[in-house]
């Protein structure tokens, strides 16, 4: 009698902790689109070519994260006497997740390199304009 109440201790705490990790996802999610809102009400505001970049690159990274802890919770979801079917369903949402994060993080990298390479285009462009 004693294992089944500690069995059943254990998984109500595990399915706190997912509903707990689940919900820090979704709250990395609603942070970053706010962010996101905010520096783009900002490059609109500036009329900044470039800052509509950093907005993607901003809510990708945000993004990013929350796909981890929305992984995260998936995994604690089927670590409690999980079944084959759970664990299926835990394996395609773990690649493709994966997947997601992994072309989201190439096009963050392109992204930055590209912005980084148009902002040093402006710099030298100003310092050729200042030396005229």
């Amino acid at each position: 009698m004693g294992f089944d109440v500690a069995e059943s201790a254990v998984s109500a705490s595990v399915q706190w902790l997912r509903l707990a990790v689940d919900v820090l996802g979704a709250c990395v999610i609603a942070l970053g689109v706010l962010v996101g809102i905010m520096a783009f009400a900002r490059a609109v505001a500036h009329h900044h070519p470039y800052a509509y970049n950093d907005v993607r690159l901003t809510l990708a990274r945000y993004l990013a994260v929350a796909l981890e802890f929305q992984l995260a919770a998936d995994i604690l979801s089927t670590s409690i006497s999980p079944s084959w079917t759970q664990i299926g369903k835990l394996a395609a949402i773990a690649v493709i997740r994966t997947g997601l994060n992994y072309f989201l993080s190439q096009e963050m990298e392109t992204e930055a390199a590209r912005v980084r390479a148009a902002a040093g285009e402006g710099t030298a462009g100003a310092a050729t304009e200042s030396a005229r």
